[in-house]
């Protein structure tokens, strides 16, 4: 299929194209099982070296899409998103090192017994084969996905958004030629290079070749891909994350945590959407830690009781409180106590990440008990939960499901296991 933004084949020739591309991942992820850690170390080690000598490569491909940018209809914090910096590619590039570092999950006994009658039992940790990997903006998720679907075994098909297609294709570029140089197959990462959204619909019929569906974007792409899709899907529909200020919180600590949640990158998942606040601290916090965000040009929408503290705050709507901004602009509530804090975010959040700032053991407890969500913060910003912070190198999504994984997905998440069973003869009775 010719490599262009444009191109729109007919639907017999798209699903040719989908379903070989397919069978080549299920041929890569075949090969994959055999390599060592050590290849595949050396792999991310070379793919890190490449990104580091064709930076001017990659600028001038994502100068591309942030020119065509507007033509899609992104907003600033969507843009920012999209921009490929040198600081960010050195985050890439650092990312790809901390990958290196992890230790490789295939292979792991998770447990193992010997039965009564001898036979040995091990539960062994082993790649779910054939990822497709669906997302939007944000070309730097190109290299966290893929590094992190061959270390952990598996081949991916990756879909990016058209506003990424220039940066996506730089990235793919470099990836295969590392692949290349390292003698790993080359099909271990393919880039869907047609921007049709026909194809993905018959990507996600290919239950047969395809194990798991991962998408990362807007929930209008998660909402199709649940519906269409075959196979198991990996997902999370919105951020709504939420900060608490409890009535014992130190005020300065929570005023610099509800800005950082919010304002560090307003257009990512994990940012800050409202803010609830205990009515014994609502005058003296809101005051303080308002003027603080009408400064950096929040936009404030408050229930009544803010409204009445806060004179630029507008009304905000019940809708308001359900809403995913990925903006600058944060919904905000006082509440009588922590369990009306506590029923809010759980009718109203996303089950993503949420956050606490107080002084009091017991409210912090009781918070992460009681808060179902993938992530739920003592007195730290929403904006940790995310897989470098975690600890994982970089993320494939963050999962707001409860199966098959919840929360930041790394190198385990993109694993299943099996059973290995050793006797000597024994038969059953």
């Amino acid at each position: 299929m010719t490599t262009t933004q444009t191109t729109a084949p007919n639907q017999e020739a798209l699903a040719s194209y989908a379903q070989d591309v397919a069978r080549k991942a299920r041929a890569a992820s075949r090969k994959l099982t055999h390599l060592t850690g050590n290849q595949k170390s050396a792999w991310l080690e070379e793919l890190a070296r490449t990104i580091d000598a064709r930076q001017a490569e990659l600028v001038a491909a994502n100068e591309i899409d942030i020119e065509k940018a507007p033509e899609y209809g992104l907003n600033s914090a969507a843009i920012d998103r999209l921009r490929l910096t040198s600081a960010r590619i050195q985050g890439i590039i650092d990312s790809l090192h901390q990958i290196v570092g992890l230790t490789d999950p295939v292979g792991e006994v998770i447990q193992s017994q010997l039965r009564p009658n001898g036979i040995r039992v091990s539960q062994v940790r082993v790649p779910l084969g054939v990822v497709f990997f669906i997302y939007e903006s944000r070309p730097n998720v190109t290299i966290d996905a893929a590094a992190l679907c061959v270390k952990s075994g598996n081949a991916v098909i990756l879909r990016g958004g058209k506003e990424a297609f220039h940066s996506n294709m730089a990235f793919y570029k470099i990836l295969a030629d590392s692949l290349e140089k390292q003698g790993l197959p080359r099909d271990a990462v393919q880039l869907v290079e047609t921007t049709d959204r026909a194809a993905v619909g018959h990507f996600l019929k290919m239950h047969e070749l395809i194990d798991v569906t991962i998408p990362r974007g807007g929930r209008s792409l998660i909402e199709r891909v649940t519906n269409e899709a075959t196979m198991p899907v990996i997902k999370h529909f919105d951020g709504i994350c939420h900060v608490y200020v409890d009535d014992s919180a130190d005020l300065e600590m929570a005023t610099n945590i509800i800005i950082n949640s919010k304002t560090q990158r307003p257009g990512v998942c994990n940012a800050a959407e409202t803010l609830l606040v205990h009515q014994r601290v609502a005058e003296q916090f809101l005051k303080q830690a308002c003027a603080e965000l009408l400064d950096r040009g929040v936009e404030l929408r408050g229930c009544a009781r803010t409204c009445d503290l806060i004179e630029d705050a507008k009304p905000a709507t019940e809708e308001d409180y359900r809403t995913e901004y990925l903006d600058l602009i944060l919904s905000v509530k006082v509440v009588d106590d922590i369990e009306e804090a506590i029923e809010h975010i759980n009718e109203h959040g996303s089950h993503h990440t949420d956050a606490i700032v107080t002084s009091e053991l017991k409210a912090a407890e009781a918070f992460q008990l009681a808060v179902d969500s993938a992530a739920v913060m003592v007195n730290a910003s929403t904006r940790f939960n995310d897989g470098g912070e975690f600890g994982f190198g970089a993320e494939i999504g963050i999962s707001t499901d409860k199966f098959h994984a919840r929360g930041p997905c790394g190198l385990r998440e993109l694993t299943s296991y099996k059973y290995l069973v050793q006797g000597s003869g024994q038969i059953r009775g």
